[in-house]
């Protein structure tokens, strides 16, 4: 039955795959603007211009294109020899640099990687205690305290938060806070070495992780004083047991099960979630890449983040379903 169930959610995943390929060059072809004359700008030869369009095959139909593009990324398929069998997938180069877009993901993905795990993890710090200490304190002004606070962070767009703290701690304050107002975890010192800049990560990480912080607080506490309803709940305090006992080792590990299921889809959105914050930071992840790409239709590199984001949606999704039938 598990394994029924897995090839079905692959086939499924196949599909939603195929299905980005097909939207977004659908998208950008459709567009009124030539990828091959922003490569080479405004007062290109036209020979030129022409020569670059039929290297990318723009101007190949949109069936050819999309076609074409799905026999790169399969792993059986035509071969650039023009022989049928095995290859290797290749999400092509981009239009603007020539670079290998597998190489440009490479640099974002482990910066984006680690920007949604800290906000990940900063929600969970916060968002679980506090939303235990809103179910204890069920109708009181602690409660009422809690649950002001979540909704004003459920209501705010984590841009609008990264726009907040860019200004007041990065530019109004940063005598005091050093913090920058924008910056890459990934950079290079003064003589061009590689370095890591962990305080670039500071900002960001508060602005993306405001709105998962919010939902976990409140689906804990709907989860704590649904399980603190519950007759073994009573019967444990009948018992004499201890209070801390009864809510840790009783409640909360009930209450635990919808908490995990949201943090696994949480972290999925956060890849996404991610690319308004990292453009606002100047936070060179997938979200700001795909959005400096997307701005010169450099349509390869925003086709491979796209997959890429749809790929963990995907398997994030499988595992959590695994997990719920475990």
């Amino acid at each position: 039955m598990t394994l029924n169930f897995i090839l079905k959610r692959l086939t499924y995943g196949i599909l939603v795959l195929i299905a980005v390929v097909i939207t977004i060059t659908t998208i950008v072809s459709a567009a009124p603007i030539d990828a091959a004359l922003m490569t080479f700008g405004q007062n290109a030869n036209p020979e030129a211009i022409a020569a670059k369009r039929a290297e990318l095959h723009l101007d190949d139909g949109l069936i050819k294109q999309v076609g074409g593009y799905l026999n790169d990324l399969s792993p059986i398929g035509k071969r650039k020899d023009g022989s049928w069998g095995l290859k290797y997938p290749n999400l092509r180069e981009s239009y603007q640099s020539g670079r290998p877009v597998s190489a440009i993901m490479a640099e974002a993905i482990p910066q984006t990687a680690i920007l949604a795990l800290t906000a990940i993890l900063l929600a969970l710090l916060i968002g679980i205690p506090a939303g235990i200490s809103a179910a204890l304190h069920h109708g009181k002004w602690q409660d009422n305290l809690i649950l002001s606070f979540t909704t004003l962070g459920i209501s705010l767009p984590s841009y609008v938060v990264g726009i907040l703290l860019a200004y007041i701690f990065g530019v109004w304050l940063t005598a005091f806070t050093g913090l920058d107002h924008a910056g890459s975890l990934m950079d290079y010192d003064d003589q061009g070495y590689p370095c890591m800049r962990w305080h670039h990560l500071i900002l960001p990480t508060i602005a993306l992780g405001l709105r998962p912080v919010a939902s976990i607080t409140q689906l804990t506490r709907a989860a704590m004083l649904d399980v603190l309803s519950q007759d073994y709940i009573r019967t444990a305090r009948a018992k004499g047991l201890n209070e801390r006992t009864v809510i840790y080792k009783h409640a909360f590990r009930n209450a635990l099960s919808p908490v995990i299921t949201a943090t696994s889809g949480w972290f999925a959105a956060l890849l996404t979630g991610a690319v308004f914050v990292e453009y606002v930071f100047d936070y060179k992840g997938l979200g700001a890449t795909m959005i400096d790409h997307l701005l010169v239709f450099d349509l390869p590199v925003v086709l491979g983040i796209s997959l890429f984001v749809a790929l963990v949606f995907i398997v994030v999704n499988l595992l959590t379903d695994l997990m719920r039938k475990a």
